[in-house]
């Protein structure tokens, strides 16, 4: 047994079919089957139950390949420790983010980044909150962006920005010539809100409820882009983070008023790490080059 031999496995199993796992490994496909082959006749039991329409892992396949991802996630972290002791600025950087701030906070970031560190390759993951949490504490991910707060006590949690909402709407709105609104003038608005699994629609859906508004329950978005489309339809309003606005032609942003600025509603998003990570004194230093790139933007 070898960690190639596992490698094939975890191939076979996510693909479920042993050419395409053959072509992702760069081997043969009876390379990969002979290999496979061997591997069971090692530990002694099936696998894989092999038919001519699919690949099925056995009940003890299952189990064999849950324990090999670990395996190989551990043979990962292992040369990752040795990497990051040569240079513990430099190696690879698994950086999960949430989708409604991966298009606005990655163009400001990614030069900063590669400014300050240029022997570290980050290898970004987009993922809803759920996703790229359950991930981190599996060790798939060294650090994630989302919004706060996340509670884990296992996890490091440092603050990058605030960043306000604003009351997102068609200039044909009868609200459109107004300066500032108070979160009162929300109420018996229909907002147009993301599906289920963004952060960004709880949060949506707290300030709807202090407001009065209500949800427009005949369209769910999947990312904000698609919100922005409709709201300049005039199908209904919403709230758009601030880093992610962008001049549109039909389109208002109107911030909250200053007076109540501390209490508006907003966001704070953060960047998270096991506490355990071999990455701290990196993540640490990252931490400071993201506040300043964005500290530049949100003044």
């Amino acid at each position: 047994m070898n960690i190639r031999d596992l490698k094939y496995l975890v191939a076979v199993a996510e693909l479920k079919h042993f050419g395409h796992a053959a072509d992702a490994c760069h081997v043969s496909q009876p390379t990969l089957s002979t290999q496979l082959k061997k591997l069971e006749e090692t530990l002694g039991v099936v696998v894989i139950e092999r038919t001519n329409r699919r690949v099925v892992l056995s009940t003890v396949g299952e189990k064999i390949v849950l324990q090999a991802k670990r395996v190989l996630n551990e043979v990962d972290e292992l040369m990752r420790i040795a990497e990051q002791h040569r240079d513990p600025f430099g190696g690879d950087l698994r950086l999960g983010i949430i989708p409604t701030v991966a298009p606005y906070l990655l163009s400001r970031i990614l030069g900063p980044i590669r400014k300050r560190f240029p022997k570290l390759r980050i290898q970004l993951n987009e993922g809803q909150t759920v996703d790229i949490s359950a991930r981190l504490k599996a060790g798939e991910l060294d650090a994630i962006i989302l919004a706060l707060p996340l509670m884990d006590d296992q996890t490091e949690v440092r603050t990058l920005y605030r960043e306000s909402f604003y009351f997102t709407l068609s200039t044909q709105h009868p609200l459109a010539g107004k300066k500032q609104v108070a979160v009162k003038d929300l109420a018996d608005e229909r907002m147009l809100l993301l599906e289920d699994g963004h952060c960004l629609r709880d949060q949506a859906l707290s300030v709807c409820d202090s407001a009065g508004a209500v949800e427009n329950t005949n369209f769910r978005a999947s990312s904000l882009e698609t919100l922005r489309q409709m709201v300049r339809a005039n199908v209904g309003t919403t709230l758009m983070p601030e880093l992610a606005l962008t001049r549109t032609a039909g389109l208002r942003y109107i911030p909250f008023e200053h007076a109540a600025r501390a209490t508006a509603p907003h966001r704070e998003i953060g960047l998270c790490w096991r506490r355990a990570s071999s990455r701290t004194e990196l993540l640490e230093e990252m931490t400071k080059v993201l506040r300043v790139a964005v500290g530049e933007v949100l003044q």
